[in-house]
């Protein structure tokens, strides 16, 4: 099947397989590596010049288990380069644009993001490509970029294939979990099932709008699941009972409720983000959406209100241990750890911060610096490097990873 992918790519005269636009992101970049170790010549066209000079190198920009030996593997054999210049959009028989829907900041998505973003660069574009929308989009702006591209006079096929991996698993499951592929088209179809054939066997062919609807329903479903353990987790707080025992009273050995997730922040890039974007396809309507939201977003609070009834928090010095938004990630962007430390800024006589993975950071402090000097410690971010902290201080750990229950 590859040799079957890559002929057929060659023989229509382009001098790449597959250009990635965004292909230096958690996203991209794994996806432009899988398809590079699977034979194919692969672009990728980024505005970072830092993060493109770092590919390039065969270097990765971020933290993803997996992915740093292959990067250098297939730069190093000539097939994966990356260019700020979006003239490499040119060169390759399939685009894959990795741009999402954004949110503004009153949580209403901007619809036009992305056919705008593509209209800057549809000089490059040539007749003849498949071009697939890769991130989260909103409901019809697949249909809204195939108008985009005939308005320009462009012969194209469009689909719409979202991703579905985890960050921290991408180099695993880009290759085990079925590819969902969408096109307007049989042609179009076929097109996108064959490129992402490279990767796995397993296709589900629906229309774009099915899978539109399929990407932010699968997002949006595990952020209220987070939501209603978050729930439960305050609900069992409140009265003094440990969440993470009734949780294993629940789910052991008891398959209708194995997917009860522990406490803890839920947040990062997608769940909340995609949560909004369905409470806007609803027109603000998406009442259980919104509660979710309400909930998750109001765990930093609820922690910082249960330590002011135990502690005297305004004259101690509160450590936070891990910034990013998941356990084993150095991934900042929509961290929940930040609001926490945000509202204890206001609330305690200091705050110190600490994470092992992450570097983008300055004002970071090294976990020795915050266990001496901390009075009270939170782990945000269960990072397994946090499983063996020895400390005499008060620890708030909502993820249970030091075993000693979730009460605070």
């Amino acid at each position: 099947m590859r040799d079957e992918v890559l002929a057929g790519t060659r023989a229509a005269g382009f001098g790449r397989d597959v250009v990635v636009i965004g292909g230096c992101g958690h996203v991209g970049l794994p996806l432009a590596i899988a398809l590079a170790d699977r034979g194919a010549s692969v672009g990728i066209y980024d505005i970072s010049r830092a993060a493109v000079d770092l590919v390039n190198a065969g270097r990765l920009p971020f933290e993803e288990p997996g992915a740093a030996d292959v990067l250098a593997r297939v730069v190093a054999a000539g097939r994966l380069r990356a260019d700020v210049d979006p003239g490499i959009v040119s060169s390759a028989e399939a685009v894959v644009v990795v741009i999402g829907t954004p949110v503004d900041e009153h949580l209403n998505p901007d619809q036009t993001a992305i056919p705008q973003a593509l209209s800057g660069s549809i000089g490059h574009f040539r007749d003849g490509q498949l071009v697939v929308l890769r991130s989260t989009v909103f409901p019809g702006v697949t249909a809204l970029v195939e108008k985009t591209f005939v308005e320009h006079g462009l012969s194209v096929d469009t689909a719409f294939c979202p991703e579905r991996i985890a960050e921290g698993r991408a180099m695993t499951e880009l290759f085990e979990l079925p590819q969902i592929v969408a096109g307007r088209t049989a042609r179009a179809t076929g097109r996108a099932a064959r490129l992402f054939r490279l990767l796995t066997e397993q296709i589900v062919e629906v229309t774009p709008e099915e899978a539109e609807f399929a990407k932010l329903f699968t997002n949006v479903w595990r952020y209220i699941k987070f939501a209603a353990a978050n729930q439960f987790y305050m609900m069992a707080n409140d009265r003094g009972v440990d969440f993470e025992r009734v949780r294993h009273a629940i789910t052991f050995d008891y398959p209708r409720a194995a997917d009860m997730p522990g406490a803890g922040f839920a947040a990062g890039p997608c769940l909340f983000k995609d949560t909004m974007q369905l409470t806007a396809v609803t027109d603000n309507n998406f009442a259980l959406g919104v509660s979710a939201m309400q909930v998750n977003e109001g765990l930093p609070l609820y922690l910082t209100t249960r330590l002011e009834r135990t502690y005297d928090l305004a004259n101690l010095k509160v450590g936070i241990l891990g910034m990013a938004f998941k356990g084993g990630s150095d991934d900042i962007r929509s961290s929940l750890s930040y609001k926490l430390k945000r509202v204890l800024a206001f609330k305690a006589g200091a705050v110190l911060c600490t994470d092992p993975h992450v570097t983008v950071d300055a004002a970071l402090r090294p976990l020795d610096e915050v266990l001496a000097e901390a009075d009270v410690l939170v782990i945000a971010a269960p990072h397994a490097e946090y499983r063996s902290l020895v400390t005499d201080k008060p620890v708030v750990d909502i993820w249970n990873l030091l075993g000693n229950g979730v009460v605070v």
